[in-house]
């Protein structure tokens, strides 16, 4: 069934490939949908990471007599 969803070729090494291979048949899934998944998955652990380091920045800039208190954000 032709998609209209853009696609990329991936190289991998064999044993990688081999892997992949073996999760897809795991899950009963395409090759295809198993290299989306785990694509989305490495994405979100991306951003969880980003995340982690604006958090921290912030928090070492955080002082308790210049945070907001309860009542003034409500």
């Amino acid at each position: 069934m032709p998609t209209s969803n853009p696609r990329i070729n991936v190289v991998l090494e064999e044993p990688l490939f081999k892997n992949v291979k073996e999760l897809a048949k795991r899950d009963g899934v395409s090759l295809s949908l198993k290299v989306r998944d785990l694509v989305k998955e490495a994405i979100e652990i991306e951003e969880d990471v980003a995340l982690a380091k604006i958090a921290g920045k912030r928090e070492k800039g955080f002082t308790k007599s210049k945070a907001l208190k309860h009542g003034d954000i409500w």
